[in-house]
């Protein structure tokens, strides 16, 4: 598989990344990126921008070095309603919008109270993709979760940067490797996502790619080789 996209990753906005638009864009380009999404953490998680940022976003090139910008924002789930933060004003600005559970600001409760915040950011009409889902920041039933995204056209991040052994995030494979088995008997496709908060860790998957091989995960539900499905999977015009 040849990678041609990555969608989430973050600049220096989001206040514990490291490089610039400008950066990023560049290293997506020297790695053969058609298709570049930086996703600013969004304000509910602790050091990141103001709100303000998003809205001046236009001011941006969507073109640099050859490769496509998305803007947009990684929405944080709150609390087990489901609740994303910033509102509807902004989502409408954005280019991109992924949501995930992050633990500096989730309120969390079961795992039947946390899969259904899960479902609910996914029927957000807004929410593109769930990121790092398969981290273990949150006990959820992925089942339901699988079946969800597949209604919705949800994309279902499978995150290397948390599968990293620095990070100490003891049940991320485990997880992802449900969630890769239930997507591939399901038939639904996945994004890899490598979360990257610097620049020369643009579409570095090396700790999502063995999966998709032990899993026997089917190349043709991998997204980030084909760049139109994934425009037009996430309601992007192309």
């Amino acid at each position: 598989m040849k990678t041609l996209l990555d969608v989430h990753t973050h600049s220096i906005v989001s206040g514990h990344a490291y490089s610039s638009i400008q950066e990023m864009a560049m290293a997506a380009s020297e790695k053969g990126l058609q298709i570049l999404g930086i996703t600013e953490h969004a304000p509910a998680l602790p050091g990141a921008c103001d709100p303000i940022y998003f809205r001046n976003l236009h001011v941006v090139p969507r073109e640099m070095y050859g490769v496509r910008l998305l803007l947009g924002a990684e929405l944080n789930i709150l609390d087990t309603k489901g609740t994303l933060d910033l509102d509807e004003n902004y989502y409408r600005i954005l280019d991109l919008r992924i949501a995930g559970i992050h633990s500096l600001c989730w309120k969390g409760g079961s795992r039947e109270e946390n899969t259904y915040a899960m479902l609910q950011a996914i029927r957000n009409p807004w929410t593109q993709i769930i990121s790092h889902p398969g981290d273990g920041t949150a006990q959820l039933d992925f089942e339901p979760i699988v079946l969800a995204a597949k209604e919705t056209r949800t994309l279902l991040e499978i995150n290397s940067s948390s599968m990293d052994p620095v990070r100490h995030k003891e049940e991320a494979r485990d997880n992802n490797l449900e969630i890769l088995r239930l997507c591939r008997r399901y038939e639904v496709p996945i994004i890899l996502g490598s979360d990257a908060h610097i620049s020369f860790s643009v579409a570095d998957y090396r700790y999502a790619l063995p999966l998709l091989a032990e899993t026997d995960f089917p190349e043709a539900l991998v997204i980030n080789d084909k760049p139109e499905w994934f425009l037009e999977y996430a309601g992007i015009e192309k």
